[in-house]
């Protein structure tokens, strides 16, 4: 069930806590609202700041237990920072900073939007219910005990006069946030409960929720027929035989109906690495490795509940990479679906081999723009942390729009070169090209030049999103919990909406 979103003026709705910005002194509370609501509180807001005890730090929140001063029983003091310095997402980090703090009640909060900070009243709306509802996302959905689970708000209240833009902005946002919020739970998932069969169950029931979304599955012999003999192999030593997940979504009336939104997702259930075995410490995370996956499904979810006029296909390679009998080598060539021949260097670089088969199948299926999004290769998340995703692309426009779609949306994704001369690391003695490289050098751009060689003609792009794609660790933002982030989905429907 859904977070329910309303727009009233404070004291015209109940709500369990009124949530109020307060920004760094000396400009602590700012706009109409703040005032009167200090008012209300004979001063204290403005006492805590002046004391240093409210900082207006971003994240930071104090909860005030009322006493008859107002019509709700709290206020939430949410810090911002800087005023003049005040984005969406820190806006973002006072939403979940304000979920955290009632997490023991959950029930209804309502927003006081400030008109007087840098960002428009729907930009409020819309960084603060998605920063919210994400900030309010728990991974322990395996837990027995209810009462040691976070309670999420139900219910949110933008406190302001009601207008089309502030609805539109804030409906739209709780979309988002809900959809990135279930690629989260895929990605949480144990791998004994989410493996590629059981990955195209979820696709097919994602489909049945819209009218124009259709999904489907290709299994072992769909993908031999089709010569896809790279993600065949990946799959080889698993008994979770590998899927082929399919959306298409067609609406009614697009805008431009030549162009195809091409999704490709990685979802590799479980990564072992294979024989080229990956070491044990934190293995258990590597359930997270079809996250980019996950991003592509729930993109593709958004773009359909949104009702975005724009056609698109998203094309999930499913596999487990497990070491037995069957399984790949080293040394082993094979033949992916376009024809190219790959030489092995190590079982652990598969990503990029279920990718190769996918890039050609979106195109095959007629996307026209295509984006790949997957957790590939550790490199980028030494390069850029948590925070931003690697980007690399084949058309300067395409890179552009994806750039500034990452950055409205918060997934941010920074370019990285494609330089020809890099084709030489992927070269093979023996193949068409090779996987992997026994150089440590370039490692997510050798990734990139080898994916470029399946993705054919027209604008491609490849998302390497290994750092921002599931955390070891809170990143101290609006993302306060370990695990899956979703990451991807908040960009696709961006990106989409720029399309239609």
């Amino acid at each position: 069930m859904g977070v329910t979103i309303e727009i009233g003026l404070p004291g015209q709705t109940e709500a369990d806590a009124l949530a109020v910005p307060v920004a760094r002194p000396p400009h602590g509370l700012g706009g109409e609202g703040g005032r009167i609501v200090d008012e209300k509180l004979r001063g204290r807001l403005a006492r805590l700041t002046s004391s240093g005890e409210l900082r207006g730090d971003p994240g930071e929140a104090l909860v005030l237990h009322l006493d008859g001063e107002l019509e709700t029983p709290r206020v939430v003091a949410v810090g911002i920072g800087d005023r003049d310095r005040v984005d969406l997402d820190v806006l973002r980090t006072a939403g979940a900073a304000a979920a955290e703090a009632l997490s023991r009640i959950g029930g209804t909060v309502c927003w006081l939007l400030d008109e007087t900070l840098p960002l428009s009243l729907a930009d409020q709306a819309r960084a603060l219910v998605e920063g919210t509802i994400l900030g309010g996302y728990s991974p322990g959905l395996w837990k027995t005990q209810d009462d040691r689970r976070p309670r999420a708000i139900e219910r949110i209240v933008l406190g302001h006069f009601d207008t089309q833009e502030l609805r539109e902005a804030a409906d739209r946002a709780a979309v988002v946030a809900e959809r990135t919020n279930r690629a989260r739970d895929l990605a949480n998932m144990p791998p004994n409960e989410l493996y590629p069969a059981s990955l195209a169950e979820h696709a097919v029931e994602l489909a049945g929720e819209h009218e124009h979304l259709t999904a489907e599955i290709l299994g072992p012999g769909e993908i031999d027929a089709l010569g896809m003999g790279a993600l065949a192999a990946v799959g080889a030593g698993s008994r979770n035989e590998s899927r082929l997940i399919v959306l298409r979504y067609e609406p009614p009336a697009p805008t431009r109906p030549d162009l195809v939104l091409g999704l490709v997702g990685k979802a590799i259930t479980f990564d072992s690495g294979g024989l080229s075995l990956k070491p044990g410490a934190h293995m258990e995370d590597m359930k997270g490795d079809m996250a980019g996956g996950a991003g592509a499904l729930h993109g593709m979810g958004a773009v359909a509940a949104l009702g975005l006029p724009v056609r698109a296909i998203a094309v999930l390679a499913a596999a487990e990479n497990l070491p037995d009998g069957n399984a790949f080598r080293p040394g082993d060539i094979l033949r992916a679906a376009n024809g190219k021949t790959i030489e092995i260097i190590n079982t652990d670089a598969e990503g990029r081999l279920v990718l190769a088969d996918a890039l050609w199948y979106a195109r095959r299926e007629g996307a026209t723009h295509v984006l790949d999004v997957a957790t590939l290769t550790g490199a980028m998340e030494l390069a850029l942390g948590d925070l931003y995703a690697g980007l690399f692309a084949n058309d300067v426009e395409w890179r552009d729009r994806i750039v500034a779609a990452g950055e409205r949306s918060g997934d941010l994704v920074w370019p990285f070169p494609l330089h020809q001369r890099y084709r030489r690391y992927v070269d093979s003695t023996y193949a068409d090209m090779k996987n992997a490289s026994l150089l440590r050098q370039g490692s997510p751009v050798l990734a990139a030049k080898f994916l470029e060689e399946f993705a054919g003609e027209g604008p491609w792009a490849h998302i390497d999103m290994a750092g921002p794609g599931f955390f070891e660790r809170s990143r101290g933002d609006y993302l306060r919990v370990p695990g899956g982030t979703g990451y991807g989905v908040r960009l696709i429907a961006e990106l989409a909406a720029g399309l239609a």
